[in-house]
């Protein structure tokens, strides 16, 4: 459990906060059950960006790791991209006073990406390539059997409305994914946790925070737009977001229109013979 001395509460605050770390810590130990995530003998990689949800990963699975029935290890990893001033003490700093492994890559994709991206132009999917790559190389020369990212809930069922909106596919982020060569797993443990409880939980725990500006003020004005618009449905009608999300789980592949899914061109072959004497489905009340 997180050491809550080092931190100043009111009894009401402490109440809230250990409801809300409870919370937390459910959802993960659920999404790491139901996803078989995270198995014995295991080495995860934590990808900590210096951001929110990475920072509440990591302290969620040390937290989770204590009483666990399994035993697996937890190296962090950060990749220093050699921004323009970038503060390179404060994760190494932070992760030496808890006493977490860590290691940091130090490549300058920074001016890979501002080289080869016109001016005004989002640099985000180049970036998040090549941070992909550079963390694949670490983990197979690493050991590294789970590979643990920091999307939440919300992030998965924006990249859902992304793609279903803008690229014309029903995708969105797996809670756990085998990489395109099939030599990596990659976890997303926080699948089930809403943005708001972690952006109170980091908040509590005073995580130092480092905002990604190797794009300046830049924002992915399509995620903006999709953001907002679930969070107005939420407004408009709380708990959507979370039916929504059910909805992912519980795909019917034979009610879309996937040819390469489902195989309707056969569905001939399924068909049972009509017999005379047989009342159809749904026709039962005529008969009375």
């Amino acid at each position: 459990m997180v050491d809550n001395a080092t931190i100043h509460f009111s009894e009401k605050q402490r109440y809230d906060f250990n409801k809300l770390q409870k919370r937390l810590r459910r959802l993960v130990g659920e999404a790491i059950a139901d996803y078989r995530m995270i198995e014995d003998g295991d080495k995860v990689m934590v990808c900590l960006s210096g951001g929110k949800d990475s920072y509440t990963l990591l302290d969620i699975l040390l937290s989770l790791r204590i009483n666990a029935p399994i035993s697996f290890d937890i190296v962090a990893v950060n990749l220093d991209q050699k921004q323009p001033d970038f503060p390179e003490h404060i994760l190494p700093n932070y992760l030496s006073s808890r006493g977490i492994p860590f290691h940091i890559i130090e490549q300058d994709t920074y001016s890979i990406v501002k080289r080869v991206v016109p001016e005004g132009k989002t640099t985000c999917g180049l970036c998040s390539r090549l941070r992909r790559g550079l963390l694949y190389r670490y983990a197979a020369e690493n050991g590294i059997t789970k590979i643990a990212l920091g999307h939440h809930r919300d992030d998965i069922l924006e990249t859902f409305f992304l793609n279903l909106f803008y690229s014309g596919t029903l995708k969105a982020m797996p809670p756990k994914l085998l990489s395109d060569n099939r030599r990596h797993v990659v976890i997303r443990p926080l699948a089930y946790c809403k943005e708001k409880d972690i952006e109170s939980y980091a908040r509590v725990r005073d995580f130092p925070i480092i905002p990604c500006n190797l794009c300046g003020s830049q924002e992915n004005l399509q995620r903006k737009v999709i953001k907002e618009m679930l969070r107005s449905w939420e407004r408009q009608q709380p708990g959507r977001s979370e039916t929504i999300f059910t909805a992912l789980q519980n795909v019917a592949p034979s009610q879309l229109a996937d040819r390469n899914l489902f195989d309707f061109a056969g569905l001939e072959r399924l068909r049972e013979p009509i017999l005379t004497d047989t009342v159809e489905p749904g026709l039962e009340v005529l008969t009375l």
